[in-house]
């Protein structure tokens, strides 16, 4: 399996790798095999013959399979955006940056605000071409009284930044959006949502729920109230947070081979969805949860969506596939965020290619591209996905072109 162009797949996984500058043995570790093994596939001793392998080296050189397959370019505009290098400088920079004119409180919340709407939307090129300045913009903010611009700023640069399969990146935002905390219990949680799902990226799942775990329990566990009553907008944020906190530990649980604890995990999500559910009928929470301050979407259809994925990690794919067929039909799910439901179909659509079900797998492919396209043409994960249902025979419908559109066939 060679690809189509001269240079043999051995030479580009080991001229990525240098220019990764990864060793040899580093990148024998991260796959779990020998350094004679990468050692071998180098210099075209071992052929590469399985796809799986490829998309598991793919993965560690943090580029797409068809890169190191010799597969054509993709057009402008498609895949992973350019300016990671410039997100990369700009969290290298430290200390508050002296500034005649520093950045006010409101001006950082605006752009902190179109940066999440622009996530949200699924437009992750222009959330990346926004960071730099967004990141300096912290550096010279008059708002680190006011902790949660700052914490917004690095989450949104965490959660991009795994979209786009850079784990050592997004943990290192994810840890200055705790830094950023302060120690507010609220804020604190929304940055270890970061935390876990870059830790899950990393592969690190074990960290992952023991970080989320414990910081769902500081924001659940019921405290006598010091100073005053916390206000029902507050508890409702608290509650908000914490569900989704565990939400994140019970796909670590899964991912860990721990189903019954991932259940347990979920039965709590649950719980709390019901209680979120009661305060958003109070009159004076309402409009504070329809903004969703911590951008968290958690709620009873975020728990049934996770429940899907994590029936899917056990293996039960047809408790996963009659629960995505309900849970796509609620009401709730037309009000999730487009890079939500986007990712979602993505999982989706490999919960029926693990089922053999190709036409339905393609199905939600498009569908996702048509929600949020980013999640199929910019994500590697996904275009691997998209590559291995592109050479199905026949294609799923839609697909082909698709495939041809991201630039993975000719």
């Amino acid at each position: 399996m060679t690809g189509r162009s001269e240079v043999p797949i051995g030479r580009r996984v080991a001229q990525w790798r240098v220019r990764r500058r990864m060793t040899q043995q580093g990148l024998a570790d991260r796959l779990g095999k020998s350094k004679s093994w990468v050692d071998k596939v180098e210099r075209g001793a071992r052929r590469l013959d399985k796809f799986s392998v490829i998309q598991a080296i793919a993965e560690v050189l943090r580029v797409d399979p068809a890169v190191l397959l010799g597969q054509p370019t993709p057009p402008a505009g498609v895949g992973v955006p350019d300016g990671l290098d410039e997100v990369r400088a700009a969290l290298a920079r430290y200390g508050v940056c002296q500034a005649a004119f520093p950045v006010s409180t409101a001006e950082l919340r605006r752009q902190v605000g179109h940066a999440w709407l622009s996530f949200q939307h699924g437009q992750y090129a222009q959330v990346v071409r926004a960071l730099p300045g967004l990141l300096d913009a912290v550096r010279m903010s008059s708002a680190f009284e006011h902790a949660e611009s700052p914490v917004q700023a690095y989450r949104v640069a965490s959660s991009v930044l795994v979209k786009l399969g850079e784990a050592a990146l997004g943990w290192l935002a994810a840890d200055r959006a705790v830094a950023a905390a302060g120690g507010d219990a609220v804020l604190t949680g929304t940055a270890a949502i970061s935390i876990g799902q870059a830790l899950r990226l990393a592969g690190r799942e074990r960290l992952a729920l023991a970080a989320t775990v414990a910081a769902a329990q500081r924001l659940t566990t019921p405290r006598p109230s010091a100073g005053g009553a916390v206000s029902s907008g507050r508890r409702a944020q608290e509650l908000a947070v914490g569900g989704t906190l565990l939400l994140q530990a019970a796909l670590a649980a899964a991912s860990c081979g721990e189903p019954g604890q991932a259940e347990a995990l979920l039965g709590r999500a649950a719980d709390l969805a019901d209680q979120v559910e009661v305060a958003e009928q109070q009159r004076d929470v309402r409009v504070a949860l329809a903004d969703d301050p911590q951008r968290t979407s958690f709620g009873a259809v975020a728990v049934e969506l996770t429940r899907v994925v994590v029936a899917v990690g056990r293996g039960d794919l047809g408790e996963a596939l009659g629960r995505h067929e309900l849970v796509i039909r609620r009401e709730g799910w037309r009000r999730l965020p487009a890079e939500y439901r986007g990712a979602y179909l993505v999982d989706a659509a490999r919960a029926y290619l693990l089922a053999g079900d190709l036409a339905g797998a393609g199905r939600m492919l498009v569908a996702a591209d048509g929600v949020a396209p980013a999640e199929v043409r910019a994500r590697p994960s996904t275009r691997t996905l998209l590559g291995e249902l592109a050479r199905g025979r026949p294609a799923p419908p839609g697909v082909a072109r698709l495939a041809t559109l991201v630039g993975l066939t000719r």
